[in-house]
């Protein structure tokens, strides 16, 4: 078993059609129809049923799959952070990105790093702060961009300044609000939010006497602004990403309370040699001493 087999086989769990990985890989129907059948003589399983109009997955071939895009995605990283060690400052930088990362890029930083050195390109693989964290375990990613919390052992962190989460109100709610909403404005209302926040949520309203009504739960701020804005409830979510959503017809203010901050953190792994494209990105875009 080798890439090229895993790349033809992803190829064909993706198309469901022989014909149609063949035209996606740029090659004939005989040769992939062969190494198929290569590999499931050398693995001794059948990976595939072949039917009237194309192919399904078997259990073997669903578990082949998904380590197959696992193996493939860390070979060609592989191949990146050697070509950055030889080559300096050139290549392709791999980062794990959350959805809620507004502010910290892409940023004006990052646009002149990219003029600095043109042969630069990025990789960005999305999820939220442990899938995120787990592709760095894996070695997917050279870099991940998270917000807290998070368990940082075995981490090097730059952290960004402390930020509190706005409260997305949608206007059918009618809720009166001044410049910034407490957590008692929030008591009864029907709350939008995180589930990594909920417990400190939790916590917070509880400080106060008071127990939150939670209407939705999810893991990601778009998905909390879209609710919201539909008049679901009022989301809460990073204050810096509330730029970049879209909240028409929703009033954003700032919630103060010092218990329900977060920060946004550049975060790679403590055993890895940081290659010199990594070190001159978390430099430029969160410069030490900032946060």
């Amino acid at each position: 078993m080798n890439i090229r087999q895993l790349e033809y086989f992803i190829a064909i769990a993706e198309e469901h059609q022989i014909t149609a990985a063949a035209r996606r890989l740029n090659i004939s129907q005989p040769p992939l129809s062969y190494e198929l059948a290569q590999l499931e003589r050398e693995l001794d399983v059948q990976l595939v049923v072949r039917e009237p109009r194309g192919v399904s997955l078997t259990d073997a071939g669903r578990v082949l799959y998904d380590r197959a895009r696992r193996i493939v995605a860390l070979t060609n990283t592989t191949e990146d952070e050697v070509r950055h060690v030889g080559k300096g400052l050139a290549g392709t930088l791999s980062i794990g990105v959350i959805s809620s990362c507004g502010g910290l890029i892409p940023s004006a930083s990052m646009l002149s790093l990219c003029d600095l050195y043109p042969q630069i390109s990025f990789k960005v693989r999305e999820g939220n702060t442990y899938e995120v964290l787990d592709m760095l375990g894996a070695g997917l990613v050279e870099l991940g961009l998270v917000r807290t919390p998070f368990d940082d052992t075995g981490l090097c962190c730059r952290y960004q300044n402390e930020e509190p989460l706005a409260c997305i109100i949608p206007a059918r709610l009618g809720l009166k609000t001044g410049k910034a909403c407490a957590i008692e404005d929030l008591a009864g209302q029907p709350l939008i939010i995180y589930r990594r926040f909920e417990k400190l949520i939790r916590t917070a309203f509880l400080t106060k006497g008071l127990e939150p009504q939670v209407a939705c739960v999810n893991d990601d701020a778009r998905t909390t602004a879209i609710w919201a804005c539909a008049g679901m409830g009022i989301g809460l979510v990073p204050q810096t990403i509330t730029a970049r959503l879209n909240t028409e017809g929703a009033l954003v203010r700032p919630l103060d309370c010092p218990d329900l901050v977060t920060r946004q953190a550049i975060v790679w792994k403590a055993d890895r040699l940081l290659s010199p494209l990594g070190k001159r990105f978390i430099d430029l875009v969160c410069p030490e001493g900032e946060g």
